[in-house]
């Protein structure tokens, strides 16, 4: 699955602070629900109710939230930068400061976990968070991360 197909340009942000995961997951369910006009509370909650399985923080200062919800039709993907990296209970403890959330219906089934695959190959890239670290213009970010995945899929 190529990431041009879940992540809008207007899902990528550039964040200057946030001050803790529920937070930062916050703002990641404010997004979605700007997107696509789902609920924000149920969008949040659908987070942290993954988040408790496990912590999504996969290293390398990378975290992949992802969550399953009523009131979407295709998978959608948010893309956070975050200027100030912060705890995330990553498996390696370093600080997280590259955040690419998924949102699944709740039936999404082989798409939630084709996308979920192609944002791990991409995120574990470190050319590409490399990229992405030396940036912080949205449209280039959004182009690094969209060109990670077609270049992945070949």
């Amino acid at each position: 699955m190529e990431l041009s197909k879940i992540l809008q340009v207007s899902a990528v942000k550039v964040l200057s602070g946030s001050t803790s995961k529920k937070r930062l997951f916050q703002e990641l369910a404010d997004q979605v629900a700007h997107l696509r006009g789902v609920c924000p509370k149920t969008a949040l909650e659908a987070l942290l109710e993954r988040e408790a399985l496990g912590p999504t923080g996969v290293g390398k200062g990378v975290a992949l939230p992802h969550a399953r919800m009523a009131g979407l039709s295709e998978v959608v993907g948010v893309f956070l930068k975050l200027e100030k990296p912060m705890d995330f209970d990553a498996v390696d403890r370093k600080p997280v400061d590259l955040v690419f959330a998924l949102f699944a219906p709740e039936n999404a089934g082989v798409d939630h976990l084709k996308a979920l695959a192609a944002v791990s190959r991409a995120m574990r890239d470190s050319s590409v968070c490399a990229k992405l670290r030396a940036n912080s213009d949205v449209a280039l970010l959004h182009l690094i991360l969209t060109e990670a995945s077609v270049t992945k899929a070949a």
